[in-house]
């Protein structure tokens, strides 16, 4: 009876505060520490926002970076939220030694690992619920060098197929200050169309398995490797992106995010006096 009398004034004790229980039954909820359970910043919302645009729109551009709720699919998730960057929800963020390692198994990469306030990778499946629409979606990409110099790049639209289909991945056209390190294969390497690789799943064209091979004693990591790559930022020792990030060229950050994408771009015609949708 005790017992019983605790878990009503608990849950009122939440109610007051706005906490909705169920709604901190995130699927990924081993990805926040429990200590920072109760920063997720729309803890009170009923009805929960598809990815971080939504909540930005919601918000009518208040909201602020940091983490919260959003539900791509049938159960909610938590995900940071790159807010003054125009709403972008954060799927990956990787820094340089991190003390997270990204050399973990196809489970691990299906579901996410990491701490989505931190180095993180949200999650395979949940890349497939966000990408599969409705509408379309692009996917941004940021890296920061050990001078602090960004470079950033959009690949619209992007889609990350289902698990059946190894999470093959799926590109657009590329806008950016970045090289262009998926789609252009500049280095015999083309990770566009290629299914994901894990240490225990091997789905690359290599006669070894990419996410094995090691550099300084640290193995690739989970990526859509080619044979095998000319960009892969989920190495830990080494974040790679072609020209831009290398054993030479060291960068520190790197994000992967991705939003809706625009429904129409004004294109310029040659012949034209006007722009054209």
């Amino acid at each position: 009876m005790k017992v019983l009398w605790l878990v009503a004034v608990m849950q009122l004790l939440l109610n007051v505060a706005g906490v909705n229980l169920e709604q901190l039954q995130a699927e990924n909820k081993k990805m926040l520490p429990p200590e920072q359970q109760d920063q997720v910043l729309n803890l009170g919302m009923k009805v929960l926002p598809r990815d971080c645009h939504e909540m930005l729109l919601t918000s009518s551009g208040r909201a602020r970076d940091g983490v919260y709720l959003i539900q791509p699919g049938n159960a909610p998730i938590v995900a940071y939220c790159a807010m003054r960057e125009g709403g972008w929800t954060v799927v990956q963020h990787i820094t340089v030694n991190s003390s997270v390692s990204f050399d973990c198994t196809w489970a691990e990469y299906k579901h996410g690992f990491g701490d989505v306030a931190g180095d993180h990778w949200l999650g395979n499946e949940y890349l497939h619920q966000l990408t599969r629409g409705p509408g379309r979606y692009k996917l941004g990409v940021k890296l920061v060098d050990k001078d602090a110099v960004t470079k950033a790049g959009e690949y619209d639209p992007v889609l990350i197929e289902d698990e059946a289909s190894g999470y093959r991945l799926r590109l657009g056209l590329f806008e950016g200050t970045a090289v262009d390190a998926l789609t252009l294969d500049t280095e015999n390497y083309l990770h566009d169309n290629q299914r994901f690789t894990t240490k225990d799943r091997d789905n690359d064209n290599y006669f070894q398995n990419c996410a094995k091979l090691e550099f300084q004693g640290v193995p690739g990591g989970g990526w859509w490797y080619d044979a095998c790559a000319g960009a892969n930022l989920n190495r830990r020792n080494v974040i790679y992106w072609q020209k831009d990030c290398n054993k030479e060229r060291l960068c520190k950050y790197a994000w992967m995010m991705v939003k809706p994408s625009d429904t129409f771009k004004l294109v310029q015609g040659a012949d034209c006096t006007k722009d054209e949708l």
